[in-house]
C-alpha cells in the first residue's frame, strides 16, 4: 500500500527570508518515500505526488541559487528559475533508474539558473556558445585575484577548460565591462548621456541636398536611356518594369505585338542591356 505524505506548503507572500525558512522546514523524503511518490506520478500522473516531490526539494534550489549570488541578480529570481528546473526534473525523473531525485535534479536546476543569468546579466549576451558558457561560469572562480589575467593564467585556464587562451581573454573583457545607459536619468542635469553624442547624418543638410541631386540625376538618366530605345523596345520595358499595375506578362505583350513570348523576352533583355550601358556612360561622364 502506497502512503500519502502531507508536506507543509511555504507561503507565497512575505519576504525571501520567510520563504527560505518555510522550505527549510519541509523534511526531505526517504528513499522509499521518494520512490513511491515518483512511481505514482510516473505511472498514474498523480499530480499530488509530483507536488510533494517538488516541495521536498525546494531547499535544494535555494542552496544552489545561493552559489550564484555574485552575478548581481535578485536572489528571488534565481530561486524562481531554479524551481522551474526542479519541476522539469520531476517530470522527467524515472524512479527505477536507481538514482535519487536530488542527483538528477541538480542538472536541471543549474541549467535554468544559467540560462536566466545569461539572459539578464547584461543587455548584450556575453555567452552564446558552449565554450563561452563554460568560461562564463568558471572564469571568476579560477582567477587568482581581481587583477587582469597574466598570460600564464590565461593558458592554464584555457588548458583546464579545453578552450583557446584568446577565448579566455575575450570572456574576461566581456565580464569586466559594464552596461552604459543610452539616455540620462530623469533629473540628471549634469554632463551628457551617450545619446547626446549621436547624430543622424542622414538628415544633415548637405547630405540631403546631395541625395536629392543624385535622385534627379538618376531619374534623368532613366529618361535619357528610355529615349534611346526604339518604340517597341521602350513599350516592352515600360510595360514590364515601370507600370503601376504590377507589369504586363510576356504572353500579354506577345499577343500585342503578334510575336512569341520568347521573342519579347529577347527584346526586353537587349533593351535593358542597352539602357544599362547608357546609364553607366552618363554616370562616368558626370564623375
Amino acid at each position: 500500500m502506497t502512503a500519502t505524505f502531507a508536506l507543509p506548503v511555504p507561503s507565497a507572500s512575505g519576504s525571501l527570508e520567510q520563504y527560505i525558512q518555510g522550505v527549510n522546514s519541509i523534511p526531505m523524503l526517504t528513499a522509499e518515500e521518494e520512490h513511491a511518490l515518483a512511481t505514482r506520478f510516473s505511472e498514474h500522473q498523480d499530480l499530488e505526488a509530483a507536488k510533494q516531490l517538488v516541495l521536498s526539494h525546494l531547499r535544494v534550489v535555494v542552496s544552489i541559487a545561493r552559489g550564484y549570488a555574485g552575478y548581481g541578480l535578485p536572489q528571488a529570481d534565481l530561486i524562481q528559475e531554479g524551481n522551474i528546473g526542479l519541476m522539469k526534473a520531476v517530470k522527467r525523473f524515472e524512479p527505477n533508474r536507481g538514482v535519487r531525485l536530488f542527483s538528477f535534479a541538480v542538472h536541471w536546476i543549474k541549467a535554468e539558473i544559467h540560462e536566466f543569468i545569461l539572459r539578464n546579466w547584461r543587455l548584450v549576451r556575453v555567452a552564446t556558445t558552449k565554450p563561452q558558457r563554460k568560461l562564463f561560469f568558471n572564469l571568476r572562480s579560477m582567477k587568482s585575484g581581481f587583477s587582469a589575467l597574466t598570460d600564464k593564467e590565461a593558458h592554464r585556464i584555457a588548458s583546464e577548460l579545453g578552450v583557446k587562451p584568446e577565448e579566455v581573454r575575450e570572456m574576461e573583457t566581456r565580464m569586466s565591462g559594464q552596461d552604459i545607459a543610452l539616455m540620462a536619468d530623469e533629473g540628471d542635469d549634469e554632463g551628457f548621456a551617450p545619446i547626446d553624442w549621436l547624430a543622424d547624418s542622414e538628415h544633415e543638410p548637405t547630405r540631403r541636398l546631395e541625395k536629392q541631386a543624385f535622385d534627379r540625376l538618376q531619374s534623368q538618366g532613366l529618361i535619357d536611356a528610355l529615349d534611346a530605345l526604339d518604340p517597341r523596345s521602350r513599350r516592352i520595358v515600360e510595360a514590364r518594369w515601370l507600370a503601376d499595375d504590377g507589369g504586363a506578362t510576356l504572353h500579354e505583350l506577345a499577343a500585342e505585338f503578334g510575336v512569341s513570348a520568347e521573342r519579347i523576352r529577347q527584346i526586353e533583355a537587349k533593351a535593358l542591356q542597352k539602357m544599362k550601358a547608357a546609364i553607366g556612360t552618363r554616370d562616368a561622364a558626370l564623375v
